[in-house]
């Protein structure tokens, strides 16, 4: 038993480097991030016990997921602020405006394209492995991130966003 209890938590120290990488790509504020992943870390020790095996880093991501979802219905509530800053004043072109560029591409994502697109791409999760960890299938994935390289596609080509027609 004291095995598997060291092996779960050399499973979890050995996934924080991923943690962080993907809340502070998910929340684009690296204190937020740094709250969610400790928030992760606690609530994963505390529920050890529900952990069955398995890929422990999807079961990591999925709490992280869900706590976010939480603290985006809390902000959701709350009336919203908009600061102004420094770097929204055009400049040169150079290697930070495309770094600002990709930014601002993300930043215009839904929500759930957005999560998709971080989960596949900055952390090289599968298809299968992002359904499991969002709860959808994997054909929602599979649009989603359609969508989501569409769109930061059609930004970065200065390209107006598509409009959709309801009927």
């Amino acid at each position: 038993m004291v095995s598997s209890v060291a092996g779960f938590r050399q499973g979890v120290e050995a996934s924080i480097p991923a943690l962080r990488r993907y809340a502070r790509a998910l929340t684009r504020n690296t204190d937020i991030a740094d709250d969610l992943v400790q928030d992760t870390l606690v609530r994963a020790l505390r529920s050890e016990h529900l952990f069955h095996g398995g890929d422990i880093r999807a079961w990591l991501y999925t709490i992280l997921t869900n706590l976010n979802r939480n603290r985006l219905r809390t902000l959701a509530r709350r009336p919203t602020l908009i600061a102004i800053e420094d770097d929204d004043a055009p400049e040169g072109a150079g290697l930070e405006t495309g770094q600002r560029d990709i930014a601002r591409a993300l930043a215009a994502l839904a929500e759930e394209q957005r999560v998709v697109l971080l989960l596949v791409v900055l952390e090289g999760l599968t298809y299968r492995e992002v359904a499991d960890v969002q709860g959808i299938p994997i054909g929602t994935v599979m649009s989603r991130l359609a969508r989501a390289r569409a769109q930061i596609k059609a930004h970065l080509d200065g390209e107006r966003p598509a409009l959709r027609r309801v009927k």
